[in-house]
């Protein structure tokens, strides 16, 4: 059987939107993570055969192929192709497993997977809001569609609410798990655990003045319960809020993958090797719950178990989602982001996939452990699921 190794992963500091990577144009922002993962990778540039990143606002500065803007930002030679994808918050996931299908299947022998999200420079909704400003189009949302689940639009905000509903989960336990994920993150980043996945950039403090930014902006290093119990739901009447949601994000995120020829022949050190994949979609209504069924798929296909894993990251789009998680498949809280989440160290979209798997892979070696398994919630409710093995 062939293989699929990552041979190296790196990823930016999440910054604050309008923080410290606010200067940043998100096309630089890609090309310094695909430079720096060529160069930990120690191969030459002119080798890629191909990059896939994962964007998912795709207008503005972020628009024209920002796959393709990035490798031209890079210094990766003009040769090198590139194509963006949309798979929502799972995009630069998916990047990570097209990379790995290319390489299994023989056609390719190295293939970066990447994701970048300004959401300072191009918010949230930009590319559909847009076309509406102009006085032209409507919603994404057809009238077959809307005809078809009932509903005028598909909620992600509303979809976090129905799965807290529905796994009896209440305001109490969705602040509890928003300040442990502050906590762990925290201690994570003062003991320097991500210290080697990071790539450290030039930013922007709160004056404007030049600071290095190596280190994810979004961490309360003084959250308390007492504070996240004073903010208001995002939805009338609802559980959810800002603090216990994911942190809207600046980032960039890159691997490289690479087949077993690419490591015979350029001497590569893999990191881990791509041991299972999978992609499920279920009610895009509650949208935000199918990781739940993606990794029963990825299980049932491979015959592991929960108990099997080390480590599991599974994205804090909003706490019910990593807690229904948790509860419907019997995972170990302590596995499960154990370094904390995206509702502290922030959640950049399009990278945040390739971000979990980067901070994976990272703390499986460092801790000598050997199996970890990523999922993420995305829009139209679907999830992947990544199955790894560290080496």
């Amino acid at each position: 059987m062939p293989e699929a190794y990552i041979v190296a992963a790196v990823r930016t500091a999440g910054g604050r939107r309008g923080g410290a990577l606010r200067d940043w144009h998100p096309a630089d922002l890609a090309g310094a993570v695909l430079d720096e993962v060529v160069r930990r990778a120690g191969v030459d540039g002119a080798g890629i055969d191909d990059v896939i990143m994962g964007c998912v606002g795709q207008a503005g500065e972020q628009a024209h192929q920002i796959g393709r803007n990035a490798v031209l930002a890079s210094n990766l030679p003009a040769s090198v192709p590139a194509v963006t994808i949309d798979r929502q918050c799972g995009s630069s996931q998916q990047s990570v497993q097209f990379a790995a299908q290319a390489v299994l299947s023989g056609i390719q022998d190295l293939v970066i997977a990447a994701g970048v999200e300004s959401m300072t420079r191009v918010p949230m909704g930009l590319a559909a809001n847009l076309p509406q400003q102009h006085g032209i189009g409507g919603s994404a949302w057809s009238p077959r569609i809307q005809q078809r689940f009932g509903v005028p639009e598909f909620s992600q905000f509303a979809g976090a609410e129905a799965i807290a509903a529905k796994h009896g989960l209440s305001r109490a336990d969705l602040d509890a798990y928003a300040l442990e994920s502050h906590r762990r993150a925290a201690e994570a980043s003062l003991a320097g655990a991500f210290g080697d996945e990071i790539l450290p950039l030039a930013g922007l403090d709160r004056e404007g003045a030049q600071i290095v930014h190596s280190r994810d902006e979004g961490i309360r290093f003084d959250a308390t319960l007492e504070r996240m119990a004073g903010v208001e739901p995002i939805l009338p009447g609802g559980i959810v809020t800002p603090a216990s949601a994911s942190q809207m994000c600046d980032g960039a995120s890159a691997m490289l993958i690479a087949s077993e020829r690419a490591v015979r022949d350029h001497g590569l050190q893999p990191l881990a090797r791509l041991h299972a994949f999978a992609v499920t979609a279920g009610d895009p209504v509650i949208m935000l719950e199918e990781p739940i069924n993606a990794t029963r798929k990825a299980l049932a296909k491979t015959g592991m178990a929960m108990g099997d894993f080390d480590l599991f990251e599974v994205n804090e789009a909003f706490a019910p989602i990593p807690l229904a998680w948790m509860q419907a498949l019997g995972a170990d809280p302590a596995r499960t982001n154990a370094l904390g989440g995206a509702i502290a160290l922030g959640h950049p979209l399009g990278a945040s996939g390739a971000r979990l798997m980067t901070t994976l892979v990272h703390a499986l070696r460092r801790r000598g452990q050997r199996w970890g398994l990523q999922t993420m919630c995305e829009g139209g409710g679907i999830a992947n699921v990544t199955i790894v093995e560290a080496l």
